[in-house]
């Protein structure tokens, strides 16, 4: 069959979408702590050091097997190297501009900066937490939001006994009183 009556990429596997990740406010540093910085720079040696060498191999092997149109391995591993490089590219931008931020630095406070960790009452009623992280770090299922999050803009800076209004960016408006704020202790910081 010709190829002109093929769909393009037709009988492919759709490609799982990673989480959408928040984008860094243009020309600021990417803030992170330690054990954030660490996790990328460890996934970025990772790919470069074993998953990229290995796809190569796997790519080299297929393409040695003769016709690479219809060559699954060799279409599916191209996509793959692709997707590694892509990635590659990605961690290194985000690391070259990291700005690592020891949150221990404001143990005792009780003012809100990167890196504190906030109970507070949203609307008067159900107590919450939220610890703020890095863009590349935060996990909202575990409790973190990023530093450009509305929630953690609205809590920034703000102190215990504080209330803030937290403007969604569907333009609904929420109160939050700040209830309580921890940091790590030295040292603590360097191990989470």
């Amino acid at each position: 069959m010709s190829r002109a009556f093929v769909r393009e990429g037709a009988g492919s596997t759709p490609q799982p979408r990673s989480a959408p990740r928040a984008t860094l406010p243009a020309g600021s540093p990417n803030y992170i702590t330690a054990a954030g910085y660490a996790r990328l720079q460890a996934e970025l040696n990772a790919l470069i050091g074993h998953e990229r060498p290995k796809v190569v191999d796997a790519v080299h092997w297929a393409a040695k097997n003769g016709d690479r149109s219809e060559n699954g391995d060799y279409i599916y591993g191209k996509r793959r190297l692709r997707e590694i490089d892509r990635r590659i590219r990605f961690l290194s931008r985000r690391l070259e501009i990291a700005s690592i931020v020891d949150p221990s630095v404001h143990h005792g406070s009780e003012q809100i900066f990167f890196g504190a960790t906030v109970t507070y009452l949203l609307d008067g009623g159900k107590e919450r937490r939220a610890t703020i992280k890095g863009v590349d770090e935060a996990d909202i299922h575990a409790g973190e939001v990023s530093w450009v999050s509305p929630l953690a803009r609205a809590l920034l800076r703000a102190r215990v006994g504080d209330e803030r209004l937290l403007r969604a960016p569907n333009g609904a408006q929420r109160r939050l009183e700040i209830v309580d704020v921890e940091y790590p202790a030295p040292g603590e910081a360097r191990n989470s």
